[in-house]
């Protein structure tokens, strides 16, 4: 505690101009993105790996590109305690999400061997190369690498350069033949923690500066068309027309109605819609949009999902419409650990500031390594809760609480009563 409270300069410092140096690898000066495996991906990496050495870890890329470092802890070969983020982003990006977590986590562990301390685990840092899944339309293929539940039949999708991800991993100097060698087990590893900006306005309206993250929320996308009748927009009365674009714009509303009355926390979102054929004075005949479902509770999510579509299904028979719902996409929710969570409220008190917990919307790499290692998370405010936006921001005091609140975390790290040793 007394290193902790003589720590007179400000790790933020570095944090934030490194968090600019990464974001000059980019494909384009205007408009930030390193996408996996490109030229842009390959400079990041060996920067990063070149922080991690500085830092005094052992660094290299592991099968998959992701960039893992190793501080050992008082004796060689104990368990580690493993922190991380993803170094990837989406086009147009803002610089903070993912890198904050790497670059702090990095910065944590240099200031443990600047004073020469060692402890009684392992830190190991990795910085995982897709979280975001812009190329290969795969998410989390890092982090599902390194808790060993990487699906091979990925490798044979192609780029929108008809490029497929095993002929970019051999061009980006990887084997892919070998990602399995990337798979952790759980007995090497006490625990996985993340350090991520929060994506969202809730610690900047409660005016902290971090908070502890309950839970990564699940997901449910759903794909629906109505189809109706199109007609010339002057000669079919109102009362005889079978709009698929007020049908689907009743059934918008009726979603927001739904997730607003909710109190459990659910939101959902329909993100595209289009209408077919699209013209100004043609009657909308069909209509495709998008839902997204989320919540902390798989379970109250599956209940709203199917609430909804009920709905839905009630305003399309009203209206004389034909209904077509599919799910894409499903995810479950993840909760972190209690003990993480009471350790990292206890850093989060210890730093001077109320202890306040948030569920996760976004989805994180933890909803991979859960499957490997117990995991926590730590938000920290971020401008306006913008973020996948080149607007997004952290203010420099914010990285800097966010840093001495994970390196106290990390100093007073106890492991679970069953974590072996």
């Amino acid at each position: 505690m007394s290193e902790m409270k003589s720590l007179g300069h400000s790790l933020g410092d570095a944090i934030v101009a490194r968090i600019g140096e990464l974001a000059a690898i980019s494909e384009t000066p205007e408009h930030l993105a390193r996408v996996f495996l490109t030229v842009e991906h390959r400079k990041a990496a060996d920067l990063i790996l070149s922080w991690m050495r500085e830092a005094g870890m052992a660094a290299h890329l592991d099968a998959i590109g992701n960039v893992c470092g190793r501080y050992e802890g008082e004796r060689p070969g104990l368990p580690s305690l493993m922190l991380g983020s993803h170094y990837d982003t989406v086009r147009d990006a803002g610089k903070w999400d993912g890198p904050l977590g790497v670059i702090t986590a990095i910065a944590c562990v240099a200031e443990l061997n600047r004073r020469g301390k060692r402890l009684p685990f392992a830190i190991e840092i990795v910085g995982f190369a897709d979280e975001e899944g812009v190329r290969f339309a795969s998410t989390l293929l890092g982090s599902r690498a390194v808790a060993g539940t990487f699906d091979e039949s990925v490798l044979a999708t192609c780029d929108r350069a008809g490029i497929s991800m095993r002929d970019a991993l051999l061009q980006f100097g990887l084997d892919p033949d070998h990602i399995g060698k990337a798979a952790r087990v759980r007995r090497e590893l006490l625990g996985y923690v993340e350090l991520h900006i929060e994506q969202g306005p809730v610690l900047e309206e409660k005016g902290l500066p971090v908070g502890v993250v309950s839970a990564i929320a699940g997901a449910t996308r759903l794909a629906a068309s109505l189809t109706g009748t199109a007609g010339h927009a002057g000669t079919v009365p109102m009362p005889m027309r079978r709009d698929a674009l007020t049908g689907a714009a009743e059934c918008i509303v009726a979603i927001e109605e739904f997730c607003r009355s909710d109190q459990a926390g659910l939101v959902g979102t329909v993100g595209a819609i289009t209408a077919m054929p699209g013209a100004t004075n043609v009657i909308p005949g069909k209509v495709s949009f998008t839902m997204d479902i989320r919540s902390q509770s798989d379970m109250h999510r599956k209940r709203a999902v199917a609430d909804i579509v009920r709905r839905i299904e009630a305003i399309a028979s009203r209206r004389g419409l034909a209904l077509q719902i599919d799910v894409i996409h499903e995810n479950r929710s993840v909760p972190c650990a209690p003990w993480l969570k009471a350790q990292l409220a206890d850093a989060v008190a210890a730093e001077g500031f109320a202890s306040f917990e948030l569920p996760s919307g976004a989805g994180h790499d933890g909803m991979a390594m859960v499957d490997v290692a117990d995991i926590g998370m730590l938000f920290v405010r971020c401008r306006g809760g913008v973020s996948h936006n080149p607007a997004e921001h952290v203010e420099l005091a914010d990285a800097d609480t966010g840093a001495r609140v994970l390196l106290r975390f990390i100093e007073n790290f106890r492991p679970a009563a069953n974590s072996e040793s």
